[in-house]
């Protein structure tokens, strides 16, 4: 009698958890693109200063990535997960004094807050995810949950108007400056109480998502057991960081990520600075972008391109549109008015759209240097991840040159400052991937 042969367990359960959570990333990380220009106008911040609210919830991957890799390999990757959902749930709460007093350092210790319970939900579903299915899929895997990740990422904006903002979605800068000092003081304290109840639903809601995670059916992962076939690429190594398409993988990523925050971060804070109504909103025009972005990774790799003849295209789009946004003013519609209108959305100016764009140029970065940096580590997979992960610390530094740029040159011609970056993600989309040996 011959013996049945198993099957290899179901990927639904835990593609829908894991797409729950990369939901979850998206939706808060990019709530930034709305919180910053907001936080501007509630604190009375300049460009530099608006920007470290980026820095603080980027500069967490780097300050607790060894901190949460320790309670990772202590809890295990479920009740990792389950702890990081909890720590988000904190920073939210964070909201409610930082809202009540306007208290900027408040913000930016809840912002800290929320980006290391991201940090360790990031390390521990990245890995889960890659190795919850055959590798040959992975790739597809990781874009399925970046459509998820940025329709989140277009969503949050929109949800923030709706919930924060309400009848005050048109405030800008200028509206709030050309008040009398009473009025000022009366509106922004308006501003600062519409945190309150929507960030302690936020912590119930993420409270609620770790508790029913805590519960579920989601296998334990092994990652400590590598393929014998792939350990075979590492023999003769004893470093992670003899593995040059690795090293300069995460150079790229921290430029991508620096450059993704910018588009999404500060095209609100561009919008508020050239007088846009509904400037907080923007955020959803970039975010937009980069889901069609990622369903065109998913449609043409790889039966049409690879994915680095692709991040090539992305990476030389993003210098392109870089160069262009500086030449663009506030009253340009003649390029805006020909996209807006085969889309049917919005027109915007030229600078703005050109900004939007620049989520094309990025949505395809992060799915393509992923596989291409891990390809033949072996042995070194799971540090490698690791060491992937911390590249997000692009998020906290790249932004804060762009504010010092848009403080001292305006925040049109700060937009060169990414020039740099998707030069490099250029050169490492043309021969960086390829290296093997320094």
């Amino acid at each position: 009698m011959q013996s049945a042969v198993k099957s290899p367990p179901s990927t639904i359960l835990p593609m829908t958890i894991i797409g729950t959570l990369f939901f979850v990333f998206g939706f808060i990380t990019w709530l930034n693109g709305a919180l910053i220009p907001f936080l501007q106008i509630v604190c009375n911040l300049n460009g530099t200063e608006a920007l470290l609210i980026a820095f603080s919830f980027y500069i967490a991957y780097v300050v607790m990535a060894l901190p949460m890799s320790f309670v990772l390999n202590k809890l295990g990757y479920k009740n990792a997960m389950t702890f990081g959902l909890l720590l988000i749930a904190a920073g939210c709460c964070l909201f409610v004094p930082a809202a009540k007093t306007q208290t900027f350092i408040l913000f930016i210790t809840a912002q800290f807050v929320v980006g290391s319970g991201l940090t360790i939900l990031q390390t521990a579903s990245n890995p889960y995810l890659v190795k919850i299915g055959p590798s040959e899929s992975a790739a597809a895997r990781i874009s399925i949950m970046g459509l998820l990740n940025k329709g989140a990422g277009w969503l949050a904006p929109m949800v923030f108007i709706a919930l924060v903002l309400g009848d005050l979605s048109g405030i800008t800068e200028q509206s709030i400056a050309a008040l009398q000092e009473a009025d000022r003081s009366a509106q922004i304290q308006q501003l600062a109480q519409s945190l309150v109840l929507p960030y302690l639903g936020m912590a119930a809601a993420l409270v609620l998502l770790a508790v029913a995670l805590s519960f579920s059916g989601l296998p334990e992962l092994d990652l400590d057991v590598e393929d014998k076939k792939l350990a075979e690429y590492g023999k003769g190594k004893d470093s992670v960081l003899q593995f040059p398409q690795l090293v300069l993988g995460v150079i790229a990523l921290f430029c991508y990520v620096g450059v993704e925050v910018i588009a999404g971060d500060t095209i609100g804070l561009a919008g508020s600075q050239l007088g846009i109504p509904g400037a907080i909103g923007l955020t959803s025009y970039t975010m937009f972008f980069m889901v069609i972005g990622y369903s065109l990774g998913l449609a043409l790799v790889p039966r049409v391109c690879t994915q680095h003849q692709l991040l090539t295209l992305s990476s030389g789009l993003g210098i392109v549109l870089s160069i262009g946004i500086p030449f663009t003013n506030a009253e340009s519609h003649v390029f805006a008015s020909v996209l807006w209108g085969w889309t049917g959305i919005a027109t915007l100016p030229d600078p703005i759209t050109l900004i939007a764009l620049l989520g094309l140029a990025n949505a395809i970065v992060w799915p393509a240097v992923w596989p291409l940096a891990l390809e033949g580590l072996g042995k070194f997979t799971a540090r490698g991840s690791a060491l992937l992960i911390m590249g997000i610390a692009g998020g906290a530094i790249i932004p804060l040159i762009f504010g010092f740029a848009t403080d001292h040159f305006g925040v049109l011609n700060a937009y060169w400052t990414t020039i740099p970056c998707y030069a490099f993600i250029l050169f490492y989309a043309l021969k960086g991937w390829r290296l093997r040996e320094w």
